[in-house]
């Protein structure tokens, strides 16, 4: 990474042609932490609306764009950008992984953080209160939830939006899991985990790229 502030929230995101709702994530994080915020961009083989760092720097945000040269899928950017940061950080950032797409609210940020200033934690999830979603996105997390359940033998009730220290970065880049299931991983990471529940935000623009099919083989990865 560019030289990034010891203090400084490293935020790693996945975009998946989604230009113009990454660039208001951009414009929102500039907004609540300006310099604070360092951004790590994961571009997951986008052909059409590529991100660029450019996108990054008009928001007045420092950062940089890992540009995959074909598309791997949303779980395994986030293993890519997690790893890249395992080896850049120091002790002192705090690393948060959210969606580029808005629904991840970057004012929730605050609250992840402060359950994660305990010295109990190693890792925050983010908990879903409500889900500003259509029906039928709703029917099939549920289906999400119970095929994970079955195959799995655990419970999950968070997604990938979450705040992370070094340790709990650096042990899970370590982890072959990470690249099939992000939430899985965390389940068997033994990390000392901790949830904040919050509300999921409607998206900047377009629409989710995720339907039944994805989500049911998602609960089959998991």
């Amino acid at each position: 990474m560019n030289v990034v502030p010891d203090e400084a929230i490293v935020i790693v995101t996945p975009v998946y042609k989604d230009n113009e709702a990454s660039s208001q994530l951009f414009q929102d994080l500039a907004a609540l932490y300006n310099k604070r915020a360092y951004v790590v961009v994961v571009d997951d083989g986008s052909v059409q609306q590529p991100v660029d760092v450019v996108n990054i720097e008009d928001a007045g945000l420092p950062g940089l764009v890992i540009k995959l040269k074909r598309n791997v899928g949303h779980q395994r950017a986030i293993a890519i950008g997690l790893s890249y940061v395992a080896k850049h950080m120091t002790d002192s950032q705090r690393v948060i992984v959210m969606d580029s797409d808005g629904e991840d609210r970057p004012i929730s940020i605050n609250d992840l953080l402060k359950v994660l200033d305990s010295e109990d934690v190693d890792l925050v999830v983010a908990e879903r209160k409500s889900r500003d979603e259509t029906l039928g996105f709703r029917a099939f997390y549920i289906v999400y939830k119970w095929l994970f359940l079955l195959l799995a033998g655990h419970k999950i009730s968070f997604g990938n939006f979450m705040a992370l220290k070094p340790v709990a970065v650096k042990r899970l880049a370590a982890m072959q899991e990470l690249w099939i299931h992000v939430a899985g991983c965390v389940l068997t990471s033994r990390l000392r985990m901790a949830t904040c529940p919050l509300d999921r935000g409607p998206r900047n623009a377009g629409s989710s790229k995720m339907n039944f099919v994805g989500l049911a083989l998602h609960g089959f990865k998991g």
